[in-house]
Parts: structure tokens; C-alpha cells; sequence
């Protein structure tokens, strides 16, 4: 189809068309603007539905068509041809604005992938909404970026950040985060990190693991606030990774030397030794950190630190899911009451303390009350206290050790709380608060968690999962001049 021909010239269409389409806003809009004196017969008459089905049915119907689209891919020989109205599209996008300005028909080139979906960009243009699968969310992005509709780019955006924990069979936060790279989406990127980050263990066993880049795995590998079940966990993933990637030699030597080694047991770290096919091929690489890691284990920590620099990474735990690194809580009903726990964790990860435990007490209550809320007594005559309502209160966790002790000397503990969410039918980390030592509560645990309502984001079946983890960090008490 070269052009349209018509009982009318294009142009006469074309502004027919565009004054049928403002006289319907502005009746739509002249509805809207309901007295609001205070008269008490004032209403609001909305056909603002009826409006967007008459112009989803110019789109199907073609009526009053005053500009052609033809979109072509490689993937078909056949061109998908829309009929559509100059003035909606140049609403939406300036890109079409540009494009339609002489010429009523216009060929497209789009890659499969965007083509299949150019009919919903195209309701989307004219109806402001459009339905969307997960795999959908890239492609509608592309057309929404190529296109300069900023409405749609930022409502798929939106999208895929509040759908990272959505189950799919192959995967898809790997993907998004590698595309939030390409098109400089820094909120979407951070999004993306920071799900693999607290959900590691759920990414390191599924299919999407072999799809993580280098630069994306060496960005995990950095992170001190990875969730996974323990270090050796982390490396046998690595070790598949390697082994299916088969990466340049510095590559595989800077990811192995990034796995913390003194994290992992003098037992385990020998049968890497003796097993590991990918360690046996770069041992030169990492025969240092080995060597550290054994020492670290072999001499008290406090004498170790007198010559190694302890305050690096390589000697700070992740967050480990392990029993011996803390705790789950599942407080059932934690609107209800107060509750109490205790539970006992290693000293250290040294193997010189793995014989030593510590115990920790934790409070949880639901509506504690800063002091600035707690109730007072009035200067007034009557001397009445002041009303507090229950929803003045906010949760509170409170985490102290039950004893101390010399071995304490050298060690300091990090603590952090991971909150469990079911989303899709997974239970997800949903948030991760840390705090030291030098405070026994996180600030603003739970403060935006509305504990009440059973149906509250934060709550699986009524309960509230938590899992608690105890991280010591080692440090020196003397330097040693070497």
C-alpha cells in the first residue's frame, strides 16, 4: 500500500480526525470539573472507559485512518500493516511525530523479538495501558526507548523491578540486570544486584547461573551481604561456572582469587585441594590465599592478627545460612504480643574457636513505643495521660549476647536479620537489616510493616520468618612491626 485514498483528501481526514479526538477530551474533561463549593448536588459524570474503548476501536476498525505503519522483520517475509491516526501517535511520541510529518506511510524495521510485539505498543499509544508477561518486558522497553514514549519506558521499568522474585522457567533477573547494563538503567541494575545478592542460594541453582557474566559474577563476588547457605556453597558454584565457561585464564584466576577462603574448613579446603579439577589447573594462582587460609586456621586469631591485616574482605563472613552462623524465628501471629528466643552460635570461623559458643538472647516486640510517645502526665488539673493509640508503636528487635567472656577480646560481632516474603509461591528475602556491636537493634526494622493485617506483604500464613545471623569479625588488639 503505497498511500490511502478516500471520499476525503488525507489532510481533511487528518483534521476531522484530530477534532473529533479533542472534543471528546475536552467533554471528558469539562466532566470532570465537578463544583466542589460545597454544593451538594455536585457530581461527577466519568465516561473516561467509554472514551478509551472508542479508541481502541478506531485502532482495530481503522476508521478515520489518516497514516500507515508497516513493520518488517527478518523473521517474515510479510509486512504487519496498522492503520492508524497521525495525531494519537504524535501524542504519544515525538519519534513518530518526526516521522509522519511528510509522509502518511512508513516502512519499520524491527527485530523479531519487538515486531511480535508491536501491536500491544500500538494500544498502548492509544488506550495508555497495555497487559505484560514477564518475557514481554524487554522488548515493549526497547520499542517504549526507541520510540521516546517515556511513560511506557518508565511503567515497564517499574515493572520488572517489582517482578524480580516472579518464578520463570529459565530465569530472568540475570538477563534484565544484563540489559539494565547496556541501557544505563542504574535504579533497574541496582534492583537487579541486589535480589541475586540476598537470594543467591535460589540463582546459584537454577538455569539462569550459566547465563551471569563476568563482570556480573566478579560484582557478586565482592559483596559481603551475599545470602547463601555457606562459602564452600559459593565455590562449587564458581567451580561450575568455570567449568562451563571456560573463560581466559586471567579471568578464571581473578574470580577464584575473589572466594574467601579462610571462610571454609581446614577438612573441606583439603579435599578441594585433592578434588578440584578447576583449583588443580590454577592452583598457582591461589596457592597463597590457600596458604593463608590454613594459617589462619592453625594459630589463634588474636596472634594471627598480629601479623596479617584482618580488616580486609578475605577474613569477613557473609551472610551464611549455616546453624552455625545463626538462627530462623518464624513468630506466628506478631501482632499478638512480646516474644523471646535464644539461640547459640561459633565464636569465630577460625578452627582454633569452632569449639566455642556463644549465646543470644532476642527480643521481638511488636508495638514498642519511643520514648518521645511513651505516655506522660499533663500539667493540667486533672492530670490525665495523654492518649496513645497502638498504631503509634513500631515492631522492635533487640539481639544480646547472654554471657561474656575473654575470648570475646579481638572479636566483634555484625549482626543482621533477614526478612522471608512469599512472593509468586517462593519465599524470598525481602529485606536485610545489619547493625554492630556498638548497638543491640536496628533503628528501622520493620518500620514501614504494617504487622496488623494478615494480609500484609511481610507475613506468610499469619507469621512473621526471620532469620537471624551472627557475623565475628576479627581484628588486631597489638601491631607487630615486621
Amino acid at each position: 500500500m503505497a498511500r490511502l485514498t478516500g471520499a476525503r483528501p488525507a489532510a481533511a481526514r487528518r483534521w476531522g480526525c484530530a477534532a473529533a479526538f479533542l472534543l471528546l477530551l475536552l467533554t471528558v474533561q469539562a466532566a470532570q470539573k465537578a463544583d466542589l463549593s460545597g454544593d451538594a448536588t455536585a457530581a461527577t459524570i466519568n465516561h473516561s472507559l467509554t472514551l478509551l474503548q472508542r479508541l481502541q476501536e478506531l485502532l482495530q476498525n481503522g476508521n478515520g485512518s489518516d497514516s500507515v505503519l508497516r513493520v518488517r522483520s527478518a523473521a517474515s517475509d510479510e509486512a504487519k500493516v496498522f492503520h492508524t491516526h497521525q495525531l494519537l501517535l504524535s501524542l504519544q511520541s515525538e519519534v513518530f511525530e518526526s516521522l509522519l510529518r511528510n509522509q502518511s506511510v512508513v516502512t519499520l524495521h524491527e527485530p523479531p523479538e519487538t515486531a511480535a510485539l508491536f501491536d500491544k505498543f500500538i494500544r498502548y499509544l492509544y488506550c495508555g495501558g497495555v497487559s505484560i508477561l514477564l518475557h514481554q518486558a524487554i522488548p515493549l522497553h526497547q520499542l517504549a526507548s526507541k520510540y521516546r514514549v517515556w511513560g511506557l519506558q518508565r511503567g515497564v521499568a517499574e515493572y520488572m523491578r517489582s517482578h524480580l522474585a516472579s518464578e520463570s522457567s529459565q530465569g530472568h533477573v540475570v538477563g534484565w540486570y544484563h540489559y539494565a547494563v547496556r541501557v544505563g538503567d542504574a535504579a533497574l541494575q541496582e534492583s537487579c544486584l541486589q535480589f541475586l545478592a540476598w537470594n543467591l542460594s535460589a540463582v546459584l541453582g537454577s538455569a539462569e547461573w550459566g547465563s551471569v557474566s563476568v563482570e556480573l559474577l566478579l560484582l557478586l563476588l565482592e559483596r559481603s551481604d551475599l545470602v547463601l547457605h555457606s562459602e564452600l556453597e559459593l565455590y562449587t558454584a564458581v567451580e561450575g561456572w568455570l567449568s562451563r565457561r571456560q573463560p581466559e585464564a586471567p579471568v578464571a584466576e581473578r574470580v577464584l582469587r575473589a572466594i574467601r577462603y579462610p571462610m571454609i574448613a581446614p577438612s573441606q579446603l583439603f579435599r578441594l585441594q585433592a578434588q578440584s579439577a578447576v583449583l588443580a589447573r590454577h592452583r598457582g594462582a591461589v596457592q597463597d590465599l590457600l596458604f593463608q587460609a590454613f594459617q589462619f586456621h592453625a594459630a589463634s586469631p588474636l596472634h594471627f592478627a598480629k601479623y596479617f591485616d584482618v580488616n580486609c574482605s578475605m577474613f569477613l563472613p557473609r551472610n551464611y545460612l549455616a546453624p552455625s552462623w545463626g538462627s530462623q524465628w518464624v513468630i506466628t501471629n506478631p501482632a499478638r504480643d512480646d516474644r523471646s528466643t535464644s539461640f547459640q552460635t561459633q565464636l569465630g570461623p577460625s578452627s582454633h574457636d569452632a569449639g566455642k559458643r556463644v549465646t543470644w538472647n532476642v527480643l521481638f516486640s511488636p508495638r514498642w513505643l519511643p520514648v518521645s510517645l511513651r505516655p506522660v502526665y499533663s500539667d493540667s488539673v486533672s492530670g490525665a495521660i495523654q492518649p496513645v493509640r497502638i498504631e503509634d508503636g513500631r515492631p522492635r528487635l533487640v539481639i544480646t549476647p547472654a554471657m561474656s567472656s575473654p575470648d570475646f577480646a579481638g572479636v566483634t560481632f555484625q549482626k543482621t536479620v533477614l526478612v522471608g516474603v512469599r512472593q509468586q509461591g517462593r519465599v524470598l528475602v525481602k529485606h536485610a537489616y545489619s547493625f554492630h556491636q556498638s548497638s543491640d537493634e536496628a533503628p528501622d526494622f520493620l518500620a514501614h510493616a504494617d504487622l496488623q493485617k494478615r494480609t500484609s506483604e511481610y507475613l506468610i500464613d499469619n507469621s512473621l520468618h526471620l532469620h537471624i545471623i551472627i557475623k565475628p569479625v576479627y581484628h588486631a588488639l597489638i601491631k607487630v612491626k615486621k
